[in-house]
Order: C-alpha cells, then structure tokens, then sequence
C-alpha cells in the first residue's frame, strides 16, 4: 500500500537510516506539466490497488470539462521510469500478441508538507531524504486474466545499483555490500526503487506509481470504508510511544480516513510486530477494497468524485508513461477485467539475516513465475509441453566447437560440488568435443545446468553441445555476458553422472504468504501485548 513506514517513534532504525539531502514531494520533482484527455464515466467499477489504484478509476469520472482535466494533469508529478544502467528485456509476446504489464507500487515515507509530517510524526526529519517504505509489484497477465502482488519487505538486503539523476547528473554509486531497498528511493528517486526491483528479480517493470502519507487518508476517506479484521481488540502503542495509534475492538469493522492510514502502517500489534506482517496486514487491506468497489457504489456523488480526483492527483508520482488523466484512465480499463478470484498476493520469500532479511532460494522461484507470466493461482489453462526448437544454424563439426566449463553448482546453502567443471569438460571431450576446457577461474552459482551462446552463429554449435549431454534444448540460451559457447554446469548436476533434466515446478512457493483476493475470512491476529 502507498503509506510510510512509521513514524521515528515506532522505528527500530536509527536516526543515519534517514539520509541528509534535498527533500522531495515523496520522490518526484514536479518535472513539468502534461496535457490531458477526456476520460469517460463509470469508472469507479475498475479493480484498483489500493487507494492509489482506486484514484485511478475515480479519475475517469470526475467529468469537468477540458480545463479541469488539464488543471489535473498539472497537478501529477512525473519522474523518470528507471534511472540504472542496465535494462530488462520486454517479454515476449503470447499467440494472441499480448504482454504482460507490471507496475511497482511505491508507498513514501516523504514528510515534505504539513500534512505530511502531521499523519507521519517524526518532526525531525522533516524535509529529510525520503524512503522507499512499501514497495509492491503488481503483474497483470498478457491474457488479462489473472494477477499477481510481489510485496518486498523494506528491510531487504540487497545490492543497489548505480543510478544517474536526470534533473542535475548527480551519479548514485552501486552500495557498496547490501543496503536496504527503501534506500533507493534516495538515489535520484522512483526509478532507482525501478532499477533495483530489476536487477533483483529480472522482471521488467512498465510504470511505477508512488503516493505520499497525504494522499492514502484522502483517497481511503473517500471510498467510505474497507472492512478489516482483526481476532483481539487491538491498540498499537507502547509504553515508549512505539506503534501508529490503531485502537480497534475484536472482530471485522470498516476503517477510512486516517485509520485506514493506521492499519496499512502498524507493526507494533501484529503477530510478530515485523514488516511481514504488516504486509500481511496491508495485502487483506487491498483485497477487501477490491471486494467494496466491486459490490457498493460508494463513490456516486460527483462532489465525491472531484475531491478525490483532486487529492489523488496531487499524491501521486509517476512515470511518464502514466503522466495524465486519460493514461491513468486507461491503465484501470487494463485492470477491470480481473475478478477477486484471481487475484494472488504474496510476500517475497526471505529469511531473517540479523534484524533484517534477504530473499530466498523460494523468491526467486516467485520472481521466475512473474517473469514468465504463470499464474500464481495455479488455474492457468494447461498448456502443453513446448517442443525443443532446433535451429537453422547449422553445427560445425564437435572437434571445432570451442567450450568453455565452468562450475556454477554452489547455492545459498551448500559450497561448490569440487571438480564438476573439469569432470564434464572431460565427458565433452570423450564424446568429440576436444574444444572443451574446464575454466576454474569462477565459480557460480546456477540453479539449473544451461549453456550460453553470444551470438546466433553459434547457436547451432551450443544446442550441439546439449543435446550431446542430454540438456534439453531450452536450456540453450543466447546471451551477451559470454564471448564464446559456455556450458554452466548448476545445483542440479552436482554428481557425476548422466544428467537428468529437472521436472518443471511452476507451483507458488508456500513461503510466499499467498492470499487469494477473494478470501472475505482473513483476520490479522494480535500480539496479547498490544490488547485491551
């Protein structure tokens, strides 16, 4: 959910976790002004995340004529899209010529106007660099038929990368070690939060949408209530101050308005007070909003409309891709199509490194599932098994084929199974391939066994290499990062002998916290220290 972390009382975190540096209106720049079209009505139907998704529908109806619209398109900040170096490859298209569309949803912890710092506390960092508190990628299916949420805990360790401010060329170096993701929003803005989603995951990301602390209570107010639940009566407050004030009694009851804010926020209360949580919490927020616009015309009245359309507008940063009404528009006619059935929020898998966590062997099972568009409701139509392409590239003879081994059978948990490199350059060579030669100056870690080629020339030559070893041909894959054919031997052949092609697990890990959209049954359960 677009909402801040927690006020400075409620953090754990140091006072360094808040970097000095220019204060921006949550990220974004205000980089100039766009010109809009006319929506259309009715669009308070359409499947939102959240209040800023909700604010995307809403903005289709505020029907006002030309110039308002304009007047609204002013108020959108846009930033650029991803400021990192490298780039993901765009998906390939399915039968019908259709994509995926992924969108990063980034909640601002900026405290950069009154209202701000009034709903976010914390007064002393006030103007401060802001943090990227919620972070969550929500994938719509090519086919339009399902989507997945990939919630990323804050507190995730990872590398961040370089990343250039467009506005004054100022150069954000790659951290050095692992630093935290909400990090990233202070390096340049939004489209470093972009680049490092990518270079983590390998997913491309279309847009991103970010919203402030201002923007979550006018927009929840707005829509007049989501139902929550909670098992105990509940008020997140300590002794010492800690907690976001969520004061609730046993049972399911509509918040809006600040207290929605209170929920989407609060740590301090749930289960084991941790960002897991509260992404717990956050996600059966999302799903009982989608259930309320789905079955209440609760945003009816025009006055309603345009207010919401204001405040809206004015919380929101985005990518220029998504830079006026009509865009945002557009965007929730993509959504509607989606029921709550097939909806599938998810917490990136990760485990505990210290007080913070970092992403497990399971998330990037998650992030293949995004990347190549698997359902992670597991209802996709069955398809049928792909047919290995052979290419029209024809092989040189095996004794001309130069290859390269390398050892890539380290994982998270076990070293590097010792001589694999050299044990299958040797089988290579008794089948042919005198070309082939161990390379020990790396050692990698892979999950399955593949071999690279780096230009089409040479794919003949490496689906030889292949089918040589019985590596199925879709294990072939062309790539810039090798100079010559590469065979990376993975964690699936550590042993020597004959290898054997995995079976294909498309299943959603169990570690993923999944919660299916349309489940009306979920209850956050309370910490006994934080009941009344």
């Amino acid at each position: 959910m677009p909402l801040a972390a927690e006020e400075a009382a409620e953090t754990a975190e140091p006072a360094t976790d808040r970097r000095g540096g220019d204060g921006g209106n949550g990220g974004g720049h205000g980089r100039g002004r766009r010109r809009g079209g006319r929506g259309r009505s009715r669009g308070w139907r359409v499947l939102r995340w959240t209040a800023v998704v909700v604010a995307v529908a809403v903005l289709g109806t505020a029907g006002a004529g030309y110039l308002y619209y304009r007047h609204l398109n002013g108020n959108i900040r846009q930033d650029d899209l991803n400021l990192g170096d490298s780039k993901v490859a765009e998906p390939t298209p399915n039968a019908a010529g259709q994509t995926p569309l992924n969108i990063l949803l980034i909640g601002s912890d900026a405290r950069d106007t009154e209202a701000n710092q009034k709903l976010g506390g914390a007064r002393e960092t006030f103007g401060s660099t802001p943090l990227a508190d919620v972070q969550m990628l929500l994938h719509l299916s090519a086919d339009r038929s399902n989507m997945s949420v990939v919630s990323m805990p804050r507190d995730t360790l990872l590398q961040i990368p370089k990343c250039t401010d467009p506005d004054d060329g100022q150069v954000y170096p790659a951290s050095v070690g692992r630093a935290m993701t909400n990090e990233s929003l202070g390096h340049g803005g939004p489209g470093c939060t972009v680049a490092t989603w990518q270079e983590l995951t390998g997913i491309h990301i279309d847009h991103f949408v970010m919203v402030d602390f201002a923007g979550v209570v006018s927009m929840a107010d707005a829509v007049g209530g989501v139902p929550v639940c909670v098992d105990a009566n509940i008020h997140s407050r300590d002794s010492k101050g800690h907690g976001s004030g969520l004061r609730l009694s046993k049972g399911t009851h509509p918040v809006k308005g600040e207290q929605a804010l209170q929920w989407l926020r609060t740590r301090y209360g749930f289960e084991d007070g941790s960002d897991l949580a509260r992404a717990k919490a956050q996600h059966m927020y999302m799903s009982s909003m989608v259930r309320v616009l789905r079955e209440n015309a609760t945003l009816s009245s025009p006055n309603k409309l345009r207010r919401l359309a204001e405040e809206a507008t004015r919380a929101l940063t985005v990518d220029p891709g998504l830079d006026t009404v009509k865009k945002l528009y557009d965007l929730s006619n993509e959504l509607r199509t989606v029921e709550p059935e097939r909806i599938t929020m998810t917490t990136m898998p990760n485990r505990y490194v210290g007080s913070r966590v970092e992403p497990t062997e399971d998330a990037e099972q998650l992030f293949r599932l995004v990347r190549e568009d698997i359902a992670l409701d597991g209802k996709d139509a069955r398809k049928k098994p792909e047919k290995d392409e052979v290419s029209d590239d024809p092989a040189a003879p095996d004794a001309e084929i130069a290859v390269r081994v390398q050892n890539g059978t380290r994982t998270d948990t076990l070293a590097a199974a010792g001589g694999r490199a050299t044990g299958v350059a040797g089988q290579l060579v008794e089948q042919g391939f005198t070309g082939a030669v161990a390379d020990g100056s790396t050692v990698l870690s892979e999950e399955t066994t593949v071999v690279r080629y780096p230009s089409a020339d040479l794919e003949g030559d490496a689906q030889a290499v292949a089918k040589s070893l019985g590596i199925p041909l879709s294990a072939v894959k062309r790539s810039t990062e090798v100079s010559g054919v590469t065979l990376v031997v993975g964690a699936d052949w550590r042993e020597d002998t004959p290898y054997e092609a995995p079976e294909r697990d498309d299943t959603t890990p169990d570690t993923a916290d999944v919660l299916n959209g349309a489940d009306d049954t979920a209850c956050m359960h309370v910490d006994p220290d934080y009941s009344w």
